[in-house]
């Protein structure tokens, strides 16, 4: 059997940037190529980064991807690279005739994916099938491509594939078993969810199967606004026995040398699986002479579904930060668990040089939560300074009369006015401390805590900030290091602090059965009758989904966040503001 080495270049790329992306493909198919590889790949969308949303209408954007495309092709063989294929995603527009007003994107825009060799763009192709459904708005965007695209390299012909192609039924997997591929080669951009590491596995797997060829899926890694992805390629054979794995949330260049069937000798051609239509191309028909396997396979270690979520935080935080041209971010601390969760998360992901904190106390503030904010400063570095909100707080009561909630927000909002100015006055970028429990009800304030201009737990319910800090604790004690987050901000009751002897349960159920309600309200969309009939009390079903239906508002004002779980507010949950529906 032929012998092929193929480089799965698991890495990052940034929406946008083509130049720094090209230098990344550049960079990477270097190192490739040094180690002997016959076929280079990059993810899905690599030279524009992904997702690219409205970019995507724009034609001066479109043309700017076609010419990078060129100008890397040539690069690439100006470098001594052109003889190994590249393959790598890129924007595109259709080439054939697309009628206007037909419903269809303007432009004909195209999620597109190339191989380069020798100096030009040799074949190109579009995702066949595309995902419209939770974060994702291909229909909107792309329109599909129609074939089948299979590269003869060495004497194997290796189809191509882009993400969803592989997630949805029919198309180009069966399409490569009618078309006699020796290996099924699929670039992807899939957002990281808890728990999708195992269904990508199932999936890939059983795509092998159906396609009767060994399959390598590679996977970007990385973050852009509040998606995150994760990384994990996988290699399988064709009955699904996994060949190699890729780490999770880590760039890297996974090689592996590969037995293949040898192609036939006739180029497969014509209509195969939904009308594709096979675009063959031969670059060398012969095999390689065989020789020893240095690269051959493995697994990198798995992560736990917990540190799995901590990680993708960390991720988002530093994407979100660093692309946006920020080397620093500032965190009202309170001594609350939630701050300092997200203090934690800051420090892993910047460096706690990085990472500024603010405590503003008031007169409700307790000498403890104090304290926990100060003894938070010394186990992980980070810079804090104490603003007392007390004298501002008078001020505005002398000038206006509050009461009960409106007193209450009045110190939020004093706090966030404080955030936001060092913000400006020094240059970090503010993080929302808020959790997914609290966006849900809506306990939160409105241009107090809820000002930032990223939000690391949004997606996180306060079960689970209680879970990440006790890991991330642990993990450090394994490690010989001192725990970040300090004991007492872990075992204290929550409490917002805006009134004596406040606590959270005074306002909202306990977090237990509270995010169980909301896991089914939200995550699942499951109704009021649905909840109940689950076992929770009415009365309480019917309170917390009022609670959600009419926070809608607060919501839409609050900042991105990463998203982990399967429904993230924002893309994932989009609801009417205005509405009579009530469960």
């Amino acid at each position: 059997m032929p012998q092929l080495r193929i480089a799965l270049n698991q890495i990052d790329s940034s929406v946008g940037a083509l130049a720094a992306n090209a230098d990344a493909v550049l960079r990477w198919t270097g190192r490739a190529v040094e180690r002997g590889a016959h076929l280079v790949a990059f993810p899905e969308m690599m030279l524009t980064g992904y997702p690219v949303e409205d970019l995507a209408l724009r034609a001066s954007f479109v043309s700017a991807s076609r010419e990078a495309l060129d100008g890397l092709a040539v690069r690439l063989a100006e470098s001594g690279l052109g003889e190994v294929p590249v393959v790598l995603g890129y924007l595109d527009r259709s080439a054939e005739e697309v009628r206007v007003n037909a419903g269809l994107p303007a432009g004909a825009p195209q999620n597109a994916a190339a191989v380069l060799h020798r100096g030009e763009v040799v074949l190109t192709f579009a995702k066949h099938h595309l995902p419209n459904y939770g974060v994702f708005d291909e229909f909107r965007y792309f329109v599909p491509g129609a074939t089948l695209p299979v590269l003869r390299v060495h004497g194997v012909d290796v189809a191509l594939a882009i993400c969803e192609d592989l997630w949805q039924d029919g198309g180009r997997v069966p399409a490569a078993r009618a078309a006699g591929a020796g290996l099924l080669l699929t670039i992807n951009a899939s957002p990281y969810e808890v728990h999708k590491d195992d269904t990508r596995l199932g999936l890939v797997r059983r795509r092998a199967q159906e396609a009767g060829c060994a399959l390598a899926y590679l996977a970007m890694v990385g973050g852009q606004d509040e998606l995150v992805f994760d990384g994990d390629s996988i290699v399988v054979d064709r009955d699904g026995s996994v060949l190699a794995r890729g780490p999770q949330f880590a760039e890297e260049c996974l090689l592996l040398d590969l037995d293949l069937p040898a192609a036939a000798a006739e180029p497969p051609s014509g209509p195969v699986a939904d009308g594709l239509r096979i675009d063959h191309l031969t670059l060398s028909s012969e095999p390689l002479a065989p020789g020893p396997v240095r690269y051959p396979g493995g697994e990198a270690e798995r992560l736990g579904d917990t540190e799995e979520m901590y990680q993708a935080l960390v991720t988002g935080v530093r994407a979100y930060t660093r692309k946006n041209g920020f080397r620093s971010v500032l965190i009202g601390l309170s001594g609350g668990i939630d701050s300092a969760l997200c203090a934690a998360i800051a420090c892993d992901a910047l460096g706690p040089g990085h990472v500024y904190g603010l405590s503003m106390p008031s007169r409700y503030s307790s000498e403890h939560s104090r304290d926990d904010a100060v003894e938070l400063a010394r186990r992980t570095g980070l810079d804090l300074r104490t603003v007392p909100v007390g004298a501002m707080f008078d001020a505005y009561m002398s000038a206006v009369e509050l009461t009960g909630l409106a007193e209450e927000n009045l110190q939020s909002r004093l706090r966030g006015t404080l955030l936001m100015a060092v913000s400006n006055q020094e240059g970090h970028i503010v993080l929302a401390p808020g959790n997914k429990s609290e966006l849900a009800v809506g306990y939160s304030t409105l241009y107090g805590d809820s000002v930032g201009a990223y939000a690391p737990i949004k997606d996180v319910y306060k079960t689970g900030v209680y879970q990440l800090a006790r890991w991330r604790n642990e993990a450090a004690a394994r490690r010989g290091e001192t725990p970040p987050i300090p004991e007492n901000s872990i075992a204290k009751p929550p409490s917002a602090e805006l009134r004596p002897g406040q606590v959270d349960t005074d306002s909202l159920p306990d977090y237990d059965q509270l995010d169980r309600v909301l896991e089914s309200y939200v995550d699942r969309d499951l109704g009021r009758a649905e909840i109940i009939a689950a076992g929770f009390p009415e009365e309480l079903v019917t309170r917390v989904l009022r609670l959600v239906d009419a926070a809608e508002y607060k919501r839409r004002q609050y900042p991105p966040g990463t998203k982990i779980s399967q429904k993230v507010f924002g893309k994932d949950r989009r609801l009417p503001i205005t509405s009579g529906w009530r469960e």
